[in-house]
Parts: structure tokens; C-alpha cells; sequence
């Protein structure tokens, strides 16, 4: 079960990364044509505001993908001086941190988001943006990004459990410079 779950979020993951990498790309192109279009006096205009929600929502939704790539930067120095168990450990405390506090970024988020649906806002810029707009994909990264780390975490403490601290190192574990250059 752990591994099936695991594997899920792997799959779902790097779909949102080719979606959101096609994002950059359509914002980047956007952000050329711009400029390409300065050059002969005239502009699309805004593009600095799009490129800044661009990043925004590509940032809220690609942690989790990092997340399951271990891509996240981890101080080791404790843990790599333990045995497997040990180690497991430090996995597992720092992922329930993690989960936690990607938790409370997410519920912080939703007044955000609420307001700004209440008020119907928009951006005080000459775009004109509806902040909802820009907010709910934003907002939904933060969610599936808390989601993840839960059941990332859960799906871990399940192979902790069962002794299987290698498989459990491979999905929540922290790889030093010497290991990853190796």
C-alpha cells in the first residue's frame, strides 16, 4: 500500500511538472514576444505582472514534485552519523515538520483567497487582474502540496513500521553531496 501510494503521487506529480514546465515556457515565450516587440516601439504590456503570478502558482504546485524527487535541502549532520533506524527517525521527524508546516502555509493561505472572493479584487495595476484568478491555482498548489507531504509522510511511517528502512530512506531520506556525486 505504501509503495502503491508512493508511486501515485510520483506519476500525478510529474504530469504537474510537464504542466507547469509548459507554463514557463508559454510565460517565457510571452515575456520574448514582449520584448522582441519593445524593439519596434510598441509593447503586450503587463507581461512582468503575468511572469510574477506565473511563478507563484509554478512554485505552490512544483514543491511537491520536489518533494518527491528529494529535492529539498536538508541539514544532515546528526543524521548521517546514525544507523538505518536512527536515520529513519530523522526522516520521519523531518517530513511530520514539513507536513505541518506546509499545513499552516495552506490554511494561512485560504483567508487570502477568501478576501479576495468576498471583494471580488483585482489587481491594482493596469491589467486589472482578478486576484481570484491568480489565487485558486495558487492556493490549490499549496493544498496538493500539504496532501502530498502528508501522505508521503504516512506512506513512510508505514515501511518505518515495518522495518523497511531502506525503502523508507528512498522516499523521505536525505542523500549527502558524496552520495549524489557518486
Amino acid at each position: 500500500m505504501p509503495h502503491d501510494t508512493l508511486s501515485a503521487l510520483h506519476r500525478i506529480n510529474h504530469i504537474v511538472a510537464i504542466l507547469i514546465g509548459i507554463m514557463l515556457l508559454g510565460c517565457a515565450a510571452l515575456v520574448l514576444l514582449d520584448i522582441v516587440l519593445r524593439q519596434t516601439g510598441s509593447s503586450l504590456g503587463g507581461t512582468d505582472e503575468i511572469s510574477g503570478y506565473v511563478m507563484a502558482i509554478a512554485t505552490s504546485w512544483g514543491m511537491a514534485f520536489t518533494l518527491l524527487e528529494l529535492g529539498h535541502v536538508r541539514i544532515d549532520i546528526l543524521r548521517s552519523r546514525t544507523g538505518p533506524r536512527g536515520r529513519a527517525l530523522f526522516d520521519l521527524f523531518s517530513m511530520v515538520v514539513l507536513s505541518g508546516t506546509i499545513s499552516l502555509i495552506a490554511l494561512r493561505c485560504w483567508p487570502v483567497l477568501a478576501r479576495s472572493l468576498d471583494n471580488n479584487s483585482r489587481a491594482n495595476t493596469p491589467l486589472e487582474t482578478p486576484l481570484a484568478l491568480v489565487q485558486v491555482p495558487w492556493f490549490a498548489g499549496w493544498v496538493w502540496f500539504a496532501i502530498v507531504a502528508w501522505l508521503t509522510f504516512a506512506a513512510a511511517l508505514i515501511m518505518v513500521l515495518r522495518g523497511e528502512f531502506s525503502r523508507s530512506e528512498a522516499a523521505i531520506g536525505a542523500f549527502g553531496e558524496e552520495e549524489s556525486l557518486s
